[in-house]
């Protein structure tokens, strides 16, 4: 099962004059990164809330908002009468000393900051656990587009690497050929500057497979073939955080890949490389988006 960290989720829920409503949005990102915002009577959970994220999403760059709503006789307030007193005294002293009319005093004060605030500064308990639900409906859905996501890119991920796997294949089938070829541009290039009849084979011999040996890829292709194998193992595996490690064996299939183009010193296996690197540019730009 594979999983990428893009994905949305929201979900709502109206209790009488109460209205509870989640958001999350995910992105890539190489850690856990949350920007959270919340309402102000949430702010006692707001621990609980960031741990409920981190461990359904576990990875990626995150947007989460969580708002309650009081509407209705369900919002109760209070009047803060000494700051309201306070407010008065000193706007009729201004108003007098201007000369102003004071009508209309009362929705004047009833505006000004602090006069009316909510009456509670938290929710119960039994209120949390309707946000806590809420909020793990929303991040349900979120984890349903990621794994949809996922599939997809399992799907394009396989046949990346079923392409450099085939594209290895052709590279064995030229090998040989290019060491024959080696052969034939010494054996001429020793021919024309020395003579046919003044070359040791004995020693051409022995050059011929201490050079030889130098630009063998047969390790580099096995090797090659090993990482593509497990990168596939690796999809499969029933952990949903597998990024970093398939980053990881994509770096080692690059290594092989670029090991074997230096070595060849062959135009034909050149081009099947550079196809190669191609795909395996494509499989890391899909696995920058893997959890």
């Amino acid at each position: 099962m594979l999983k990428s960290m893009t994905g949305f989720g929201r979900a709502e829920n109206t209790r009488g004059e109460t209205t509870i409503v989640a958001e999350v949005k995910s992105l890539n990102g190489k850690q856990f990164d949350v920007n959270l915002k919340i309402s102000p009577l949430l702010k006692p959970y707001e621990f609980d809330i960031r741990n409920l994220l981190q461990q359904s999403l576990l990875r990626g760059t995150l947007d989460a908002t969580v708002n309650v709503r009081q509407n209705g006789a369900n919002r109760p307030v209070m009047i803060n009468t000494e700051l309201a007193r306070f407010y008065h005294q000193s706007i009729t002293t201004l108003a007098t000393e201007l000369n102003m009319p004071q009508e209309d005093m009362l929705n004047v004060l009833m505006k000004l900051p602090e006069v009316v605030t909510p009456a509670t500064e938290q929710i119960t308990e039994e209120e949390w656990k309707e946000v806590e639900k809420v909020l793990k409906a929303a991040l349900d859905e979120l984890d349903a587009h990621r794994q949809d996501e996922g599939q997809m890119m399992a799907a394009d991920l396989l046949v990346r690497i079923d392409n450099i796997e085939s594209y290895c294949v052709k590279v064995r089938e030229l090998d040989p050929l290019r060491k024959d070829k080696v052969r034939q541009r010494l054996e001429s290039l020793l021919a024309e500057h020395v003579g046919k009849e003044n070359v040791d084979a004995n020693r051409l011999e022995q050059e011929l497979i201490f050079y030889l040996e130098k630009l063998d890829i047969s390790e580099e292709l096995i090797r090659l073939e090993n990482h593509c194998r497990y990168f596939k193992e690796i999809l499969h595996e029933a952990d949903p955080a597998k990024g970093k490690k398939l980053g990881f064996v994509l770096q080692e299939v690059g290594r092989e890949i670029n090991t074997t183009g230096s070595k060849a010193n062959d135009a034909a296996i050149q081009q099947w490389v550079v196809l190669m690197k191609d795909e395996l540019e494509k499989a890391k730009e899909q696995v920058l988006n893997v959890l």
